[in-house]
């Protein structure tokens, strides 16, 4: 595998990863590389310097993955801590329970939750004002 620093044609910088330079060539070649932000397919690898390894002590300190790596990153995890705070968590009974509160036959507060892709159509067909998140939901656990 080999991670290439990538570059979209309107500056937006981000990393991605190949099998190998072949396998990256041949994705940018069917415009299949594309930049995260803006969805932009002319893309090309930006220079980038070798990994080398301090010494063994030293390679101790591990990045911090779960922090976000960039602006977009922080303002889906803001948007994520927002609808968190201020809604409901509804789980898998988000369909039946957005038809009640639409139906009146339950009280009007927000909600989020999961629906399975034929019902989140059929919710939108039925003109219920829903929206699809741009993140998965916190599963709450027992």
């Amino acid at each position: 595998m080999i991670r290439y620093s990538l570059k979209c044609g309107a500056g937006h910088g981000f990393d991605s990863w190949f099998k190998n330079a072949e396998g990256f060539q041949a994705l940018q070649a069917a415009g299949q590389v594309a930049c995260p932000v803006c969805g932009s397919t002319r893309v090309e690898k930006e220079l980038m310097a070798p990994a080398v390894r301090p010494a063994r002590k030293a390679a101790s300190a591990k990045p911090d993955l779960s922090a976000p790596g960039s602006e977009l990153e922080e303002k889906l995890a803001a948007l994520k801590r927002q609808i968190e705070e201020n809604s409901e968590y509804v789980g898998m009974n988000f369909a039946a329970e957005a038809r009640k509160i639409h139906a009146g036959d339950a009280p009007e507060r927000a909600i989020h939750g999961e629906a399975k892709p034929d019902e989140a159509r059929a919710m939108i067909e039925e003109g219920l004002p829903v929206a699809p998140l741009p993140f998965l939901p916190t599963r709450k656990m027992n």
